[in-house]
């Protein structure tokens, strides 16, 4: 480490459903501040996931399937005597959840042709179900660190 860490910001709970990871959520789909239109994205989303999926809680649902997106594993770039090796690490929970969000995010972004909040219900619901491009992304992410284990060892 070169200089200080940097201080966790404290992020408050939406409104509606009291929850940290989706105010985060909707922080991550914002563009240009425009809050209120990342917030009427995100319930409009979780709206449509209750009536699609029969679940009373949209919460539940989105949950489980950042739960099903989530990486275990993740390679990073370690220089040892002039080779770069991608050596498997293990994701922590926090980096783990961001990652999944960003994600979702970029895959419901990536479609075209729908408005978002569709394409962000859709994307949530297939991780639900454990499919789509997010849980596509989790398995190669899995699948590059499984490939390069013999590298575990420059782990430090």
């Amino acid at each position: 480490m070169r200089r200080r860490q940097a201080v966790k910001r404290q992020i408050l709970a939406d409104p509606k459903y009291n929850s940290k990871i989706v105010a985060k959520f909707i922080n991550i789909i914002m563009i240009k501040g425009k809050k209120s239109l990342a917030e009427n994205i995100v319930y409009g989303a979780f709206d449509i996931i209750k009536q699609k999926s029969g679940e009373d809680d949209a919460l539940k649902v989105f949950n489980k399937a950042l739960e099903n997106i989530r990486p275990r594993l993740e390679v990073k770039p370690r220089r040892v005597g002039g080779a770069t090796y991608q050596v498997p690490i293990e994701v922590n929970q926090e980096r783990g959840v961001s990652l999944a969000l960003r994600w979702l995010k970029d895959f419901s972004r990536g479609k075209k042709g729908k408005p978002m909040m569709d394409r962000l219900a859709d994307e949530i619901l297939a991780g639900y179900k454990g499919e789509g491009a997010a849980i596509k992304k989790r398995d190669d992410t899995h699948k590059m660190a499984e490939a390069n284990k013999a590298f575990a060892h420059f782990r430090w």
